[in-house]
């Protein structure tokens, strides 16, 4: 029976504040000295490379201290992801396609406006912030666990001249009052109301700081928002050149194909019908058998050209769907293929999406029949869900995950000029993974895994 999967929400209510409040009242209480460790660290190192600036070693100091501050920055991080909130993601700190070299991990951190960015959270920002939410949090923990507590420790002060503070309060409600209240009981009341008041209202205040920090943190030692549309640019870039290159490669496979079988024949049966024609007035016998053998070649010019058809687009594919196109690789298949078809057996996917799955399981059963003397296939297919990330804005995504496991000798290696690199370079012209697992001596896990448009299939299905 097939059931549709949820994401589980975050809950927000009055209990899960509670849920999360000693893990954040602890973030809060560490932030300050964790802030002024930072502080005394990365000022040292920084005012001393500014001051030796005048020689070649103050930049190294400089560079020193921008590593230090992205270090910890990068703390900071971990520390609200353990706090509870999204994970932030970092800047990228390398260019992509930039080689590495001593130079450029010299002189790179001072063109790098992200490690400015951290050196400017590490040595002011995250210190004043976090010396006015370590107050905070302390007076709101102090007033509430030191006033719920108080009949308790409140009997061992020294001294009843002084000041009651639920005295106080009284006469500034009631003025010219006369009620005759013993000051340690009266005490004891004020301390407990006002003490449940601070202990109620404490998840509120270490969450709203938390937030705060996150907030910060966000903006400041998160990746800009303008980084993640370059590699979006960047990987369309390369999946548009895969796809090229994947569809160049098919295109010369299907000249091949056509160049030394169909065109061969076609040769051939002109050559049949060119002797049968001069024959038929001088031995009718020889040109009828020359004609016969010509109907052989054109049947089975036919058959080649109709297998080099299903090769672009198989028919069942385009009329029943991916699913029946995999079942019928599966009973063609000359090892026992066993189906785990987890999708709903109604499921369309985008031609594209279908067409290159199909290809994919058809070359990965080839391969497996030609190469991993195995005795027994796994075809599996299923619908996975990832969620969005709220750092980033991204939204969730469904992904298509096609696997072919056997129990063969292993050995499969996603290596150039190989069958698989042509798998790889289908799958990354739709954006998609080709993921290998096949330690000598077996079994071969080879996954393929695409990812779904946006208006594809919203209901992910899983086999219970």
């Amino acid at each position: 029976m097939t059931q549709p999967t949820e994401t589980p929400r975050r809950s927000t209510g009055y209990g899960a504040l509670w849920r999360r409040a000693p893990r954040e009242a602890l973030f809060l209480l560490l932030t300050l000295p964790v802030a002024v460790i930072a502080l005394a660290v990365l000022s040292t190192v920084f005012f001393t490379g500014v001051g030796l600036l005048a020689v070649i070693v103050g930049i190294v100091v400089v560079v020193a201290a921008l590593y230090l501050a992205r270090g910890f920055g990068l703390v900071e991080l971990a520390r609200l992801r353990w706090a509870g909130q999204p994970a932030i993601t970092p800047p990228r700190w390398d260019a992509p396609g930039e080689p590495a070299s001593t130079l450029r991990a010299l002189l790179g951190p001072l063109v790098n406006g992200h490690y400015w960015l951290y050196l400017l959270h590490g040595m002011v920002v995250n210190v004043v912030l976090g010396l006015v939410s370590w107050t905070l949090t302390v007076i709101w923990l102090s007033v509430g666990l030191g006033g719920i507590s108080y009949w308790f420790w409140g009997r061992f002060l020294t001294g009843t001249d002084g000041v009651w503070l639920h005295d106080v309060i009284l006469d500034w409600m009631l003025p010219g009052n006369t009620v005759q209240i013993d000051p340690l009981l009266g005490e004891s009341i004020f301390q407990l109301a006002l003490g449940l008041i601070f202990v109620l209202t404490l998840p509120f205040i270490t969450h709203a700081f938390t937030l705060l920090h996150q907030f910060t943190a966000r903006g400041i030692l998160g990746a800009w928002r303008s980084e993640a549309l370059q590699r979006e640019v960047a990987d369309l870039s390369a999946s548009r050149g895969a796809a090229v290159s994947a569809e160049d490669q098919s295109l010369r496979r299907l000249e091949r194909d056509i160049h030394d079988g169909p065109q061969q024949r076609l040769v051939r049966l002109q050559m049949d019908l060119a002797s049968a024609e001069r024959k038929l007035g001088t031995d009718p016998e020889a040109a009828r058998t020359l004609i016969a053998e010509a109907r052989e070649q054109a049947h089975d010019t036919l058959e080649e050209l109709r297998a080099l058809s299903r090769g672009l687009v198989p028919p069942i594919l385009q009329d029943r769907g991916l699913l029946a196109g995999l079942e019928s690789l599966a009973a063609r298949s000359t090892i026992p293929v066993r189906l785990e078809l987890q999708v709903d057996p109604a499921l369309r996917l985008p031609s594209e999406i279908e067409r290159s799955a199909y290809f994919v399981a058809a070359e990965l059963l080839t391969n497996a029949a030609k190469h991993s003397r195995a005795t027994s296939i796994r075809l599996h297919l299923a619908l996975r869900g990832v969620p969005g990330d709220e750092s980033t804005g991204a939204a969730g995504a469904t992904w298509l995950d096609l696997w072919v496991i056997d129990d063969g000798i292993g050995g499969a290696r996603l290596i150039d000029a190989h069958g698989l690199q042509g798998l790889d370079e289908r799958l990354r012209g739709l954006r998609g993974v080709l993921s290998v697992r096949s330690p000598d001596g077996g079994p071969t896990a080879i996954g393929a895994h695409i990812p779904l448009p946006a208006a594809g299939p919203a209901r992910v299905v899983t086999v219970s």
